[in-house]
């Protein structure tokens, strides 16, 4: 008898380290990660993940989705109950990397953090600088992020050079990094359960 077969549908931004759990806990999934971009237009979200959710199922007898609500409003919990798929808890990412416990103690700590995963430390430039015209219009950052008092990384992996990026990231925002690690158990005990 062959094994079922689980898609994980996951946000771009997590490829990384969702590949990274499924190979160090051996686990028969195969991953599908659609656009990071997509959070530049959350409205699109619950619909992209519709359409790979349909195309899945020709292939897969179990389908999870790895994104947070990512600011669709509550549309793609609702896309998941109708399609029947579970998704991993949390708002965002960065409450199922550090649980929402600890964020909501960071932010209950400091309610103006600006979030930084490795993804988003390592992307800066593009995602955030450029993507926003900080690169053409370095005069907005002060209304961008003049509300901010705090950068945090959420540290998923060691790596110095993802770390020196989360250091520069805070030091273009002129704001004061604290880092927190928070590795990838909150990934890690959603597939394995």
């Amino acid at each position: 008898m062959t094994p079922p077969r689980t898609l994980l549908i996951a946000c771009g931004a997590l490829a990384r380290e969702v590949k990274a759990v499924v190979a160090a806990n051996g686990l028969p999934f195969d991953i599908e990660c659609l656009p990071a971009i997509l959070h530049n237009r959350p409205d699109r979200i619950p619909e992209a993940v519709r359409a790979r959710i349909a195309v899945g199922r020709r292939t897969h007898d179990r389908i999870l989705v790895l994104y947070g609500d990512c600011g669709t409003g509550g549309a793609l919990d609702a896309v998941l109950a109708e399609e029947g798929v579970e998704r991993i808890e949390g708002p965002h990412c960065y409450a199922f990397y550090a649980g929402e416990a600890t964020f909501d103690a960071l932010m209950k700590e400091e309610i103006g953090s600006f979030f930084l995963t490795d993804y988003l430390a390592r992307h800066f430039d593009r995602l955030v600088w450029r993507g926003l015209g900080l690169d053409r219009h370095p005069e907005l950052l002060p209304e961008i992020f003049g509300h901010y008092t705090r950068a945090v990384h959420l540290v998923q992996q060691d790596d110095p050079a993802v770390r020196a990026k989360a250091a520069a990231a805070a030091e273009r925002l002129r704001l004061p990094l604290v880092t927190r690690e928070t590795g990838l158990a909150g990934l890690s005990r959603f597939l394995a359960a």
